[in-house]
């Protein structure tokens, strides 16, 4: 008799699950920090936050924020939630990158918290609201938020953010005060024809390439979101990026897909997107949300390994 399947680690996992909308994730000593979008007529705060000694179980233990910071609504009218947070260590301080916007608008902002550090018992421990870093308005062809940090093996910092309008982009960041360097410009890394979606860039840099993966099309719409996973690659963080076929990440609608957006009604989990890559002792995964047709559609976190193909491909498995 055939040894049954080892269950995969989304089947084994359990806990505080759900509601969770563009995970991020860290790890600091032995302890998974992963935090999600939140809006205000979910559990109390602002950009909920879970932890995890070994991403199978998971616990609700807060949030970054009890409210909106007091300059909000001014800097963004109508906002009522906070969105899409990244996580990362920067200078040996944590940074928590968020977005402020409303849905179909542009005029958004990404906004700054950051802490010594993670344990919650630590003297240090703290969320310092650090402001604005990047805003967009009615008038640019772009959209501030769906922020992602990567520090590259030279040592500098880069941003890319992005959703609808004009598509993704890519910014230098001063590692010494976590914004933009007084000269940066954004630069375009992907891109679609309209009306196709692009937004959620991560970016993570492997054997000599740079990977960027995006959300294509439409979330938010529980089990009809049509959301799904590409990736493109390069050899410079500023691009271009093409898929396996060569085709571009601007304008030309490339990228390789890694999460299928699962529209078989005899599928579970629908539109994975906005994920987050972990890189955990030589091992990757890709940490991002989808909604769950049994249980109405519900954002929920879903984990994956990542494997790599002889050809230098992200899989998940």
């Amino acid at each position: 008799m055939a040894a049954s399947p080892a269950a995969s680690l989304n089947d084994r996992m359990m806990g505080d699950l759900s509601p969770v909308h563009d995970p991020c994730i860290i790890k600091q000593g032995g302890t998974y920090h992963l935090f999600c979008t939140s809006q205000a007529n979910q559990k109390p705060g602002l950009i909920h936050w879970r932890t995890s000694p070994d991403l199978v179980t998971w616990t609700l233990v807060g949030a970054v924020m009890p409210a909106l910071p007091h300059w909000a609504t001014s800097a963004v009218p109508g906002t009522r939630g906070a969105w899409a947070p990244d996580i990362s260590l920067i200078n040996g301080r944590y940074h928590l990158y968020y977005s402020l916007s409303t849905f179909g608008k542009n005029r958004s902002v990404i906004a700054l918290q950051t802490t010594a550090t993670l344990d919650r018992f630590d003297p240090a421990f703290g969320w310092r609201d650090d402001g604005v870093v990047l805003s967009s308005k009615s008038s640019d062809d772009f959209n501030a938020i769906d922020a992602n940090i990567i520090t590259t093996a030279d040592g500098r910092v880069w941003m890319s953010f992005g959703s609808f309008w004009s598509g993704l982009k890519l910014i230098e960041i001063d590692p010494a005060t976590g914004r933009p360097k007084p000269d940066a410009r954004p630069t375009a890394i992907a891109s679609r024809p309209r009306p196709g979606a692009v937004e959620a860039p991560c970016i993570i840099e492997r054997g000599g390439w740079f990977y960027l993966f995006a959300s294509y099309d439409f979330c938010c719409r529980g089990v009809d979101s049509t959301y799904y996973t590409v990736v493109g690659r390069a050899k410079a963080v500023t691009g271009p990026y093409v898929d396996r076929n060569g085709k571009a990440m601007i304008m030309k609608d490339g990228g390789l897909i890694v999460l299928h957006a699962d529209l078989d009604p005899a599928k579970r989990f629908k539109g994975p997107g906005h994920v987050a890559v972990l890189r955990d002792t030589g091992r990757d995964y890709i940490v991002h949300h989808a909604y769950d047709s049994t249980k109405g559609g519900v954002p929920t976190l879903r984990i994956q390994p990542l494997a790599w193909s002889a050809d230098g491909w992200p899989v998940a498995v």
